[in-house]
């Protein structure tokens, strides 16, 4: 006889099904597991043999063959432990057979039988939802995995639970959806002393999803600034999260009980690899970029990174999604982000200050900016200089909005631009928008074109520099509550390519 349990392997944020076979067969006593395991499914043949000691059930002296199938797909990580464990006790005839086939599960086995949580329990969920299957998972994990309600989810604490689960002794309860809120309050835009245009900047960004460049001089605020977005950021929508948490969910992020609808916000330091930014390693996991999906990319000392790196970004930023190709694995995540970056003017920090610049103004600035190159630098649709603030500033009181009203505009901003786009499932927000769609909501009127191709001409906008200002000019429209783009939009959204450092 054999039996048959049900789990998933991962490839990118895709589940893939992979069938347990277990075979108890005369001949000499053995535990054998076949179907290319790495060295972490391997050793769950240890796992689970005491596991079972502990429960008081010893194996027959009979030979053991587990089967993971498809055998000639790479099987990685240790939550194959308990649907090894449940395709064992199905063919020792402990638990029915028929039950643990209608059941996809996973989780690691600790040597007293507890079950421990493990990564990609929400995939693993969708992936049981596809093939009409009750997930079965750890208990710290059911959390997560519950908030795909097309299937039952169960949590288990310990693998004796699951078998009096089995058994019908003690049935357990269905899993309940778990939601953590994030406290984003303590960080207001009230706190920022001046910077007017800057939080104007800060303000479009967020409503439209537009990529935000800022320069300017060490301890001007560019950082103080970043990390107040997500204070104006509305919450993850529920496709939103549940796109944003099965990365986290791959890369191990989801600790916490349940999926978090604040928008992400990663700031990696800029001695990060390519492979910790865009993702790969041996597993080819996800990077930065695609755990800031629905969220904010903030990149501190933006011409600190190596510059493999930052061209790598010139096409994630297009097209929302990447793909991480190694030997042994061809991966794609998405990754559509809010790229924010903040930069010196130079290697010294004081261009503009003519009494602590350097000795080699203006060149040095020129040399430090010139590690970004013209084509990523034209994929930012924002460019704003950030001065610095006299001390004296610092004690006049707080000046503008507070991040919960500009929440509110941000928030009614982007309900306009989700019902323009509810016909399109490719686009959300104006960031999105080309073609035809972009000539149709973002064309600007008579006066506005003149003003936009008068512009275009002197300053030798590209194509992508030309589309990027009728993106924005659409969004400063949507922020005045505008249904038409008209020229003081267009001559708004100039000003934000207008800067110091050179067109390319």
């Amino acid at each position: 006889m054999v039996a048959r349990a049900y789990t998933v392997a991962f490839e990118g944020v895709e589940a893939r099904q992979v069938e347990v076979q277990c075979a108890v067969t005369p001949g000499v006593p053995a535990f054998s597991l076949v179907g290319l395991p790495d060295k972490a499914v391997s050793e769950a043949r240890d796992r689970v043999r005491t596991a079972l000691s502990s429960m008081a059930i010893a194996l027959p002296s009979k030979r053991i063959t587990i089967n993971l199938s498809p055998a000639d797909m790479p099987k990685e990580g240790s939550h194959f432990d308990l649907p090894i464990a449940l395709a064992l006790l199905a063919a020792l005839e402990i638990i029915p057979p028929d039950a643990v086939e209608g059941t996809c599960s996973l989780g690691e086995l600790s040597l007293d039988g507890s079950l421990i949580p493990v990564i990609g329990a929400l995939p693993a969920a969708m992936a049981a939802a596809e093939e009409d299957r009750t997930l079965l998972c750890p208990k710290g994990s059911g959390a997560e995995a519950a908030w795909v309600g097309a299937t039952q989810v169960i949590g288990a604490a310990t693998l004796a639970d699951v078998v009096r689960h089995y058994t019908g002794q003690s049935p357990l309860p269905p899993a309940e959806p778990g939601e953590v809120t994030a406290d984003v309050s303590g960080r207001d835009l009230r706190d920022v002393k001046g910077q007017e245009r800057a939080k104007r900047a800060l303000k479009i960004a967020a409503a439209g999803r537009h990529h935000l460049m800022m320069v300017g001089t060490p301890g001007s605020g560019k950082s103080m600034l970043a990390a107040r977005l997500p204070g104006i950021l509305p919450p993850l929508t529920a496709p939103e999260a549940l796109e944003t948490s099965m990365i986290h969910s791959l890369a191990g992020l989801l600790t916490e009980g349940g999926i978090n609808r604040t928008r992400p916000f990663r700031e990696p330091h800029h001695t990060a690899s390519m492979a910790a930014i865009v993702g790969g390693g041996r597993r080819a996991g996800p990077g930065e970029i695609s755990l800031a999906h629905n969220g904010v990319l903030f990149m501190d000392e933006f011409p600190e990174y190596p510059r493999a790196v930052l061209e790598t970004l010139r096409q994630p930023i297009e097209t929302g999604e990447v793909v991480v190709a190694r030997a042994n694995a061809h991966v794609r995540y998405p990754c559509r982000f809010l790229l924010v970056a903040a930069a010196n003017p130079c290697k010294c920090g004081y261009l503009p200050d003519p009494a602590r610049a350097c000795a080699r103004v203006p060149q040095c600035g020129e040399d430090y900016m010139s590690r970004i190159s013209g084509p990523l630098m034209d994929r930012f649709d924002l460019r704003i200089e950030v001065p610095p603030v006299s001390f004296t500033d610092l004690d006049l009181p707080p000046s503008g909005d507070g991040s919960a009203q500009v929440a509110e505009r941000v928030a009614t901003a982007r309900a306009v631009q989700q019902a323009r786009f509810s016909g399109r499932p490719d686009m959300r927000l104006n960031a999105d928008a080309e073609g035809e769609a972009l000539e149709e909501i973002a064309t600007p009127d008579s006066e506005g074109r003149a003003l936009l191709n008068t512009v275009a001409e002197r300053m030798g906008l590209s194509a992508r520099g030309y589309h990027r200002v009728l993106r924005v000019a659409r969004t400063i429209a949507d922020l005045d509550g505008s249904d038409d783009v008209r020229r003081p939009h267009v001559a708004e959204a100039v000003s934000y390519r207008l800067t110091t450092m050179k067109e390319t």
